[in-house]
């Protein structure tokens, strides 16, 4: 099937999270006047920068391997040029629902929440028509982000509710402030093995939220997504848990993080344009995605090149079952990872 169900999903950008990082040997890493930077493509026409000079490998050894944390080094140095673009970036790509999570910035929990509430007014500010997800493993974190959201601009959602100890209060964190309520599928002993576990713990969680008479509306259920390079099942028994839920749920949004299902994998933006297809016609009605890699237009639409399609979908469902076929095809493209720019541009 290339098709989906719901060709009007909810779309739920995932950027500005600081655990998102870009390669240190990026095409767009730019050496200047002895600091580095990211280049980034401004809203305006004109190219902007983002300082990445203190994350910058030192050692050249290194560059080819280590990772740097743009979200992070833009939240932690209040770069409203950058974030600006960030935020806006994802909503003219039709995000209706912005995630924000500031957990990597510190380990002090007062810290945490300075910084979510940072973030909170900052992004309201920057794009008052959307709504915005708070997103912490830190219940208190959570409830400082929703103190300071301004709810006469839109409703804010709360992410997440799961069965790990203590984490059910942030049904009623969630329920006091009128948000939206993301639950995922993890369980109370670690993460769900298999379709099952995923639907039974999410089964559970809606029973808790019956307790809350929070509304059903109001519920997104996320089955959680691994990456298919960790397991080559692990597609299957997300696509299969969605079915299930839907059929047991169908009034319930349902969602996932579903570019974590191509870490590790080349041609990310095919796999996962093949994934978020899959994962519509299972029954998601709503996405966590970067609506800049993966435009929701290009995904309603028929794939561009068929035969690729296929490839990438065989690998999501495990027909592909350790994605031989469709490495090999990446490798026959002969399309090499593009140079680095110049040290000074």
């Amino acid at each position: 099937m290339t098709g989906s169900e719901n060709a009007n999903p909810i779309v739920i950008g995932e950027n500005i999270n600081t655990t998102r990082r870009i390669r240190a040997d990026s095409k767009n890493i730019v050496k200047r006047d002895g600091k580095v930077y990211w280049r980034y493509p401004g809203l305006d026409g004109q190219e902007g920068f983002l300082d990445v000079t203190s994350q910058y490998p030192t050692d050249e050894t290194k560059i080819a391997s280590e990772r740097i944390g743009h979200i992070g080094q833009g939240v932690r140095e209040q770069d409203l040029e950058f974030l600006t673009w960030a935020i806006k970036a994802q909503v003219n790509a039709g995000a209706h629902i912005i995630d924000l999570c500031v957990d990597e910035l510190s380990v002090y929990p007062e810290e945490r929440h300075e910084f979510m509430r940072w973030i909170v007014k900052t992004a309201q500010t920057i794009c008052p028509e959307v709504s915005y997800a708070v997103d912490s493993s830190d219940p208190n974190t959570l409830q400082a982000g929703l103190e300071v959201y301004d709810m006469s601009l839109s409703r804010p959602a709360i992410n997440s509710v799961s069965l790990e100890p203590g984490r059910d209060v942030v049904i009623d964190i969630g329920k006091e402030a009128g948000a939206m309520i993301f639950a995922n599928g993890s369980g109370d002993s670690g993460m769900p093995q298999n379709a099952a576990e995923r639907i039974d713990n999410l089964t559970r969680l809606m029973a808790l939220m019956d307790e809350r008479n929070v509304p059903v509306s109001d519920r997104y259920l996320d089955p959680l997504v691994f990456p298919v390079g960790a397991g080559p099942e692990y597609g299957v028994d997300y696509l299969d848990a969605v079915k299930g839920l839907r059929e047991k749920f169908p009034d319930v949004h349902i969602f996932g993080g579903l570019s974590n299902v191509s870490f590790g994998l080349p041609r990310r933006k095919l796999l996962n344009d093949a994934f978020i297809r899959l994962s519509m016609a299972a029954g998601c009605d709503a996405v966590m995605i970067d609506p800049i890699m993966n435009p929701l237009s290009e995904i309603i639409a028929p794939p561009a090149n068929e035969e690729e399609y296929k490839l990438a979908a065989a690998v999501m469902t495990a027909e592909d079952e350790f994605g031989l076929k469709f490495l090999k095809y990446v490798r026959s493209q002969g399309k090499p990872r593009p140079k680095r720019v110049p040290a000074q541009a």
